[in-house]
């Protein structure tokens, strides 16, 4: 794997840098060997994300992190409201570039579109490569309803807001599915599940509309027929209701999800953190609107920032009495309690097949 370094521009501490996480916590394309942060400089990101030492340093500048680690690109670790470059960003890119360091980049903010930039990277014979840059239109695909005759169980994850961990639960259930010898399969709908190795998605903020249903078709279809994956997990993205961008129901209804996992932030109030944006509306009332589709929500994924151990098992154990349904706690418990469900789902499904 190609060695990379990770910029992530002051901000790995917040919701911003959740690229950046993902890559920290799994990555089957790159093999990550430190970080750009001025803010955090001298300690371990891995420490920094959840306390766990990974062995990945944190740097003020990419010329420092280059002179120590002699990576042979850097990553922009930052998904940003918009998808632009904040602030100096981008002057650490031409710096790595310098450096003759290939780019990734995730953001909507295309390096491939800047003459500069293009011009410094061929000037240093590097690459930049622009995730979520729009596939042209011969190679997207329209939907079939081949879907409709899907026999294997597909579970959405799905969220109530946006950044809360939906892909991070997804290969956490993915993980514990074939350690308990359930074949399963994640479809990454992000820019992120690509860094970290995904070969069935697409990046569905980049895909025109008209195309989001045939593209995550086609990717739930192609996954089953070269794996064949006893279950399907789909990365969700955003929330339905959150008004800045709404998504969720094309998991629902044009990939036939008859099972979510709904993953909740319990002391998260506003969409985005934002008032202006509205109130999150009560866990009962989305699990409602669930069921509205022909859904069924299996589990509730506990995100617990903001939350102490104590208060995480507070929120789990009352929200299990509530609703009346398994709630994880993925970081602090893993998610081995719902590979039971699960297990009937497929079980179920080879039975009707």
């Amino acid at each position: 794997m190609e060695k990379v370094i990770i910029l992530t521009h002051g901000m790995l501490a917040t919701e911003n840098a959740k690229t950046a996480h993902g890559l920290l916590r799994e990555s089957n394309r790159y093999k990550v060997v430190g970080l750009v942060d001025a803010v955090h400089a001298g300690k371990d990101a891995g420490e920094m994300l959840d306390g766990r030492f990974r062995n990945i340093p944190i740097f003020p500048t990419v010329t420092d992190a280059v002179q120590v680690l002699q990576p042979e690109a850097c990553v922009i670790g930052v998904a940003t409201s918009g998808g632009v470059f904040p602030g100096s960003l981008l002057e650490e890119v031409k710096e790595a570039i310098g450096w003759g360091l290939s780019v990734v980049n995730g953001l909507h903010d295309l390096l491939n579109e800047r003459e500069d930039i293009v011009a410094m990277a061929k000037l240093k014979g590097v690459t930049l490569t622009d995730v979520r840059k729009p596939k042209k239109m011969r190679e997207l695909h329209f939907w079939t309803g081949a879907m409709l005759h899907f026999s294997k169980p597909v579970i959405a994850v799905l969220g109530t807001d946006c950044g809360l961990g939906k892909r991070t639960a997804s290969r956490f259930l993915v993980h514990a599915c074939n350690k308990a010898g359930i074949h399963a399969e994640m479809i990454y709908t992000g820019q992120t599940g690509w860094l970290q190795g995904g070969k069935y998605g697409f990046v569905l903020d980049a895909t025109p509309n008209d195309f989001v249903s045939g593209e995550l078709e086609h990717a739930i279809l192609t996954c089953e027929q070269e794996t064949g994956a006893d279950v399907l997990f789909i990365e969700g993205q955003a929330a339905l209701r959150n008004p800045s961008g709404p998504c969720g129901s094309e998991m629902l209804i044009s990939g036939c999800a008859k099972s979510v996992v709904l993953v909740h932030a319990p002391k998260r109030e506003y969409y985005d953190f934002t008032p202006a944006l509205g109130k999150i509306p009560p866990l009962s009332s989305e699990i409602e609107l669930i069921e509205k589709y022909g859904s069924r929500v299996i589990a509730i994924a506990l995100n617990t920032e903001h939350c102490d151990l104590e208060e995480a098992l507070h929120y789990q154990a009352a929200y299990e009495k509530e609703l009346g349904l398994p709630v994880l706690l993925p970081l602090e418990q893993g998610v081995d309690k719902l590979i039971p469900s699960i297990a009937a789902l497929v079980a179920n499904a080879k039975t009707n097949a």
